[in-house]
């Protein structure tokens, strides 16, 4: 018998190293380095037969003789999910789908596979649910499930065996942590495990040209569940968002090699499954009637489409030695940031004030679009100074007070003017040549000539 080997693999960088060590030299975390199973080296005489990874032959060719031509699509007959992968499904994909419990990851797909069973062959595998669960859901859901293919199991060899024979066009796993492989002694969940039942499941979709999906499991801290090579494997990942008290649902693209990154499609939680939302600036500007101090709106750019959102601030009187900053949605060490540029730029001293800065919805973003709304906002707040309802901005602030122009400007200018609103403050580098009609548009250069023209 052949002596299993073994490595030691990072689960948050997927570094592997020789030995185990209690703290990761490549990403500095501790904790992390855990004991993997290898299986045993090939012969020469198998190594000479093998394939490549995507089922074929490998073979050498020059950049400029390689096809171009665009890979197929078809949809998943949901508009918003097609937007997040690009346009649609392209054979031979794998894509991975994480979320938190109960964010309607299995949902999704179900309503999915429905639909895609009706037009060609589809086969959804269930290893954490049985099937009369999967069959309830449909049911409650009202999904026309007369053609989908139901399998629970949980061996990747039953499984490689079971797509062999039904050749499916689109398959789903659910889901990649309760998979396990006969050749491994450890538990399903483990590095090794989720590292080969990932590798097997992604070279079987590559060699047949079938789209598969994924499920994985994320952690607390939100990150996939798992080692970070398996995000590696895959050609696109995506998440999920939204507590189980909340209605509404963001699915945003994290890696994407068939289309744009960070795109972003929102669904609301019904009691037909997820629908999906058309404009969802409607939903995100759902404001009170009467206007209230802290109140400013701006526009974020999500993947390929401009989006409208309300961003809150309160700024009240700090109890305590220390003074508190608490952003969500944002980024909390570039909100004290802003503070302290507010400070020195603006004249207005929060040191004794607690500030709050929150993005409505449930939206979280890493623009730094968004400067010059969380600027207004607090100093609204601070003053108790109401802003008009039909008044947007965006820009990002640096630290010597100058506003910076910021990508796909004119974009975010029309989608205000499309809403309705009448004054846009914009960075002097993002000023529209024409006019833009039913709107004025205010460019600005610095923050104090900011703050002077809206308070």
């Amino acid at each position: 018998m052949p002596k299993s080997k073994t490595a030691y693999v990072c689960t948050e960088c997927g570094a592997d190293f020789s030995k185990w060590q209690g703290q990761c030299p490549e990403c500095g975390e501790w904790n992390t380095v855990q004991e993997i199973k290898l299986s045993s080296a090939k012969t020469s005489r198998s190594s000479a037969k093998s394939v490549g990874y995507a089922g074929a032959a490998a073979e050498i060719k020059s950049l400029s003789a390689i096809d171009l031509k665009e890979q197929p699509r078809f949809s998943s007959g949901i508009g918003e999910f097609d937007r997040v992968l690009g346009g649609g499904l392209v054979p031979g994909s794998a894509i991975l789908v994480g979320g938190h419990p109960g964010a309607g990851k299995s949902t999704l797909l179900l309503q999915t596979m429905c639909y895609l069973a009706n037009h060609l062959p589809a086969l959804y595998i269930t290893g954490e649910e049985s099937l009369q669960q999967v069959a309830m859901r449909a049911k409650r859901l009202e999904l026309q499930a007369d053609d989908l293919k139901m399998f629970s199991e949980t061996s990747i060899e039953s499984i490689e065996a079971t797509v062999q024979s039904v050749q499916p066009k689109v398959l789903v796993v659910d889901s990649i942590q309760v998979m396990l492989s006969e050749s491994l002694d450890s538990a399903p969940g483990s590095v090794s495990q989720v590292r080969e039942c990932a590798a097997r499941l992604t070279r079987l979709a590559k060699q047949t040209g079938m789209v598969l999906f994924l499920v994985g499991h994320v952690t607390k801290e939100g990150a996939i569940a798992g080692p970070k090579v398996l995000e590696h494997m895959i050609d696109c990942s995506i998440m999920l968002e939204g507590s189980s008290d909340t209605r509404y649902r963001t699915l945003r693209g994290i890696k994407n090699r068939f289309g744009a990154v960070n795109e972003l499609g929102v669904f609301a939680m019904q009691e037909k499954g997820l629908a999906e939302v058309k404009n969802p600036s409607a939903i995100f500007l759902n404001r009170g009637e009467e206007a209230s101090p802290g109140s400013a709106v701006t526009v974020l750019w999500e993947g390929t489409r401009p989006l409208l959102v309300e961003l809150q601030a309160l700024v009240d009187e700090s109890q305590g030695s220390y003074p508190k900053r608490v952003a969500l949605g944002l980024d909390q060490n570039r909100v004290s940031m802003l503070l302290a540029v507010l400070h020195r730029h603006g004249g207005l001293h929060c040191g004794d004030q607690d500030v709050f800065v929150s993005l409505v919805g449930g939206v979280k973003t890493s623009e730094t679009s968004t400067d010059l709304a969380s600027l207004a906002s607090i100093v609204s707040s601070f003053r108790g100074v109401n802003l008009a309802r039909d008044v947007i901005m965006f820009g990002e602030v640096g630290l010597s007070g100058e506003v910076r122009p910021v990508a796909s400007g004119q974009e975010r200018i029309h989608e205000a003017a499309k809403h309705g609103f009448k004054l846009a403050y914009v960075p002097w580098g993002n000023r529209p040549r024409e006019d833009v009609p039913g709107m004025k548009v205010v460019p600005v250069k610095t923050l104090d000539e900011f703050l002077k023209n809206v308070f």
